[in-house]
């Protein structure tokens, strides 16, 4: 196992992105409450500049970056949100950016890529979009890749610093993932600051990269079927894969339609429009409190809502059972 991030390590990242994100709302949630019976806290995630906790790590990465590297232009590869967080920051600071994209993300991720100045490259699939990334890497641009990165992985776990502070009363707190950037900084800062805290990542069926590592043993490619294109790294990462097997209590897979109906649950109990990557750690919440009992006290990272509604009724409506 390589080494981990400390918490010394988050707040450095804090530091360096202070005044350039925003420090996102940690609410108790009583909608939420009623339906699982059990107090649920909040973190808005999904009100951070871009829709998603995403610019955590890239304001961190880019803001480290020595004069000739930012001068190269920076490439990144997304399923959507890094992508937009990419082209967003790099923006900003004046900093030419090519974002890689598979033909299957959201068309809002992409026309919020391109107007931010970005140089969107969309390809076949996410196995040849890291693919492009790689040769553009060769090629001399600098990368600031969306997980495999100790720095973009300390800004993601900014997050899990504020959530800490805010709520130190959890039992349980429920994070996506993708390629494990993000679970993998909130579980180091609880680790750190709330040390009985346990951390469970949530993925969908067919953007399982972390279940199937653990599985295995260690990464492993997968072809991502989910319609959730913001989880679907075709792998996960040595660095993640430690962070997670270390320090997360488990990782859930939930189904496509878990993920849409959770959604549509944060809209109705919640009053937040979250995109199905958010929406799947709702059904997991089910599974967590029948594994630790009634006593459980949830927090849930909302981590992005850039979905659309005709997104949203087309995969509930696709996605919906057949009449008997």
């Amino acid at each position: 196992m390589g080494e981990l991030l400390t918490i010394d390590d988050l707040r450095t990242a804090a530091d360096l992105i202070d005044g350039r994100v925003l420090r996102t709302p940690t609410l108790p949630s009583p909608g939420l409450s009623a339906l699982y019976g059990v107090p649920v806290t909040v973190k808005l995630e999904l009100l951070q500049r871009t829709g998603s906790f995403k610019p955590r790590g890239v304001f961190a990465k880019i803001l480290g970056l020595s004069d000739a590297e930012r001068a190269a232009g920076v490439v990144g590869v997304s399923g959507g949100n890094h992508g937009v967080a990419l082209a967003d920051v790099a923006g900003e600071l004046g900093v030419a950016a090519t974002v890689v994209m598979p033909q299957a993300a959201p068309a809002r991720s992409v026309e919020a890529a391109r107007a931010s100045g970005a140089d969107v490259r969309l390809t076949p699939d996410m196995a040849s979009a890291f693919a492009l990334m790689d040769e553009l890497v060769v090629a001399g641009a600098t990368l600031v890749h969306p997980f495999d990165d100790p720095v973009v992985v300390a800004g993601q776990g900014t997050v899990g610093l504020e959530f800490a502070h805010d709520a130190p009363d959890v039992t349980d707190v429920l994070v996506s993932v993708g390629g494990g950037g993000l679970v993998s900084g909130v579980a180091t800062a609880f680790r750190a600051l709330v040390p009985g805290v346990r951390v469970w990542g949530v993925e969908t069926e067919g953007a399982d990269a972390m279940r199937r590592a653990l599985d295995a043993g260690g990464p492993v490619e997968l072809v991502p079927t989910s319609i959730v294109s913001t989880l679907s790294a075709p792998h996960v990462c040595q660095l993640t894969y430690d962070h997670v097997s270390a320090l997360v209590e488990d990782v859930l897979v939930m189904s496509d339609a878990e993920a849409v109906a959770g959604t549509i649950t944060l809209a109705e109990r919640q009053k937040v429009w979250a995109e199905p990557a958010a929406g799947c750690i709702v059904a997991a919440a089910h599974t967590v409190l029948e594994r630790v009992g009634p006593d459980a006290r949830l927090g849930l990272v909302v981590c992005g809502g850039n979905v659309t509604f005709a997104d949203i009724a087309r995969w509930r409506d696709e996605l919906a059972p057949a009449p008997r």
